[in-house]
Order: C-alpha cells, then sequence, then structure tokens
C-alpha cells in the first residue's frame, strides 16, 4: 500500500533523528536538567532539529510541537515530536528508547511513527491503513478474559498515591501475568498481541501521540484511564487489545 505523503515525511524524519541518535549513542552522554526536573541531552536537541527540517520541508504550512523546542508554526495539522522518548535509558546506554513522530489534523491522531532504533524497531500506522512494525502487519491479541490476561504497566506515580492503587493490586492478582515493559516497547506488544493492556498514569502526550494510531489500527482501543478520549491534555493510559478495555477500567474506577 502507497503510503500518504506525511507518513514519508514521518519515516524520513525519523530515519534522520535516528543517524543522530547512533552517533551520540556511541559515544559518552552527557546530561543536564530541563526546568521540570526531566533529563535532556545533545541528541535530544539535535534529533529533534533533525525531525523538524525534514517536516517543514515535506510538509509545509503544518505546525509542530517538540518536546526540545516548544510549539512553531500556524493553525495547520500539527506534529507532535519526542526525539528521544526514554533519555533516561539513552544517558545510561541500554536501547529501551525511541523516537515518537506522530500527526494531529482537526482533533484526531492520524498517524504515528515509533522508532526504536538501537532495539531494532520501526512502528507505524496511518489511519485506514493497517499497522504495521519492521515490514509486518499487526494485530492485537483475542483475550477476552482478565484471568488469561498479560498486563504491562508503565510511570504510576500518581496511581500510587490514589485510592486506585489497592484496586490496581486487586487486578494484579487477578491477572495471568504482570509485567512493566515501559516506554515504547509495552505499546509494540500490545499492538503485536503479545501483551494485551497497558495501564500508565503519569505521561506527557508527546510520549504517546504516536502510539495511539498504532494501537488503534491493529485493532485495539486506546483511551485515558477514566475512558475520555486522548488529546494534548491527557496524562494517564489504558490501551488494550478492545476486548479487555471496560473490564480493566471497571477494576481501577479511576477518577
Amino acid at each position: 500500500m502507497e503510503h500518504s505523503t506525511e507518513l514519508k515525511a514521518a519515516l524520513e524524519a525519523a530515519e534522520a533523528a535516528a543517524r543522530v541518535i547512533r552517533e551520540h549513542y556511541a559515544r559518552a552522554v552527557e546530561a543536564r536538567l530541563k526546568s521540570d526536573g526531566s533529563p535532556v541531552t545533545d541528541a535530544d536537541v539535535a534529533a529533534e532539529q533533525a525531525i523538524r527540517a525534514v517536516l517543514e520541508a515535506r510538509c509545509p504550512g503544518s505546525a509542530f510541537f517538540g518536546e526540545e523546542t516548544g510549539r512553531h508554526g500556524g493553525e495547520g495539522p500539527l506534529w507532535l515530536v519526542d526525539p528521544i522518548d526514554g533519555t533516561k535509558a539513552f544517558v545510561r546506554g541500554y536501547p529501551m528508547f525511541s523516537t515518537q513522530i506522530a500527526l494531529l489534523r482537526e482533533g484526531e491522531l492520524v498517524l504515528g511513527v515509533s522508532s526504536a532504533p538501537l532495539y531494532g524497531e520501526l512502528a507505524f500506522a496511518e489511519r485506514g491503513r493497517g499497522a504495521w512494525l519492521n515490514g509486518r502487519p499487526l494485530r492485537v491479541s483475542a483475550i477476552a478474559r482478565l484471568e488469561d490476561a498479560a498486563l504491562s504497566t508503565g510511570n504510576l506515580k500518581t496511581l500510587a498515591r490514589s485510592p486506585a492503587w489497592a484496586r490496581l493490586g486487586a487486578l494484579v492478582a487477578r491477572v495471568n501475568r504482570i509485567r512493566g515493559y515501559g516506554d515504547f516497547l509495552h505499546y509494540h506488544l500490545l499492538a503485536g498481541g503479545r501483551i494485551d493492556a497497558v495501564v500508565e498514569s503519569d505521561v506527557n502526550i508527546l510520549d504517546i501521540a504516536a502510539l495511539v494510531p498504532l494501537v488503534e489500527e491493529a485493532g485495539g482501543r486506546f483511551t485515558a484511564l477514566d475512558g475520555a478520549k486522548v488529546g494534548l491534555a491527557t496524562t494517564t493510559v489504558l490501551a488494550s487489545n478492545g476486548a479487555l478495555h471496560e473490564a480493566v477500567r471497571a477494576a481501577l474506577a479511576w477518577g
């Protein structure tokens, strides 16, 4: 199937970022702290600049929102970019980080590219055109009982401070398997049918925007923990194969 102009641009931008990332990863990396306390490196900034250059050249008129350089451009379709999602992993020298590129058009996340160059996975999806990982189509599992499900959790600080923490414990005791793959990986696994649900309570939209169409085009569901549609202000995630979505949401009773 022929890719759209926008998806071609996003894939090209992801490869440009991968070249920057590989170059920096091969040598010692120093991090500094941003105002919110999160780390940033020269690689984050350089990779975002490389992505922005490609997207602006290939898709003139679109706007840009990057983790490191903020918002640019007008009122057109909005690119949402995290050049290195998982900077802490990048700094410590293990390959659990990725580049996330998504396009938001008229309130809908219409495509996403999730590139983990050191881990060796490139996933992408576009509305109506399916989801793909390393050239293979993705499809979520058909598991419909919590007792048979594999659940993965990510950032949970806010959930841990809430009444839902005890409910998560009860859910963990009920499911077949619990893991914490985190970041891009559990969404790739979910879209490929290898786990069945993901729960996170502390995310930024730039971390997850590209993964929404990936999971949904593979046949799953992706919402906030309270079931709300994902948008720019989203900070929590419940992603699933679809069959388990309401059961997990009811078990957590978030919000």
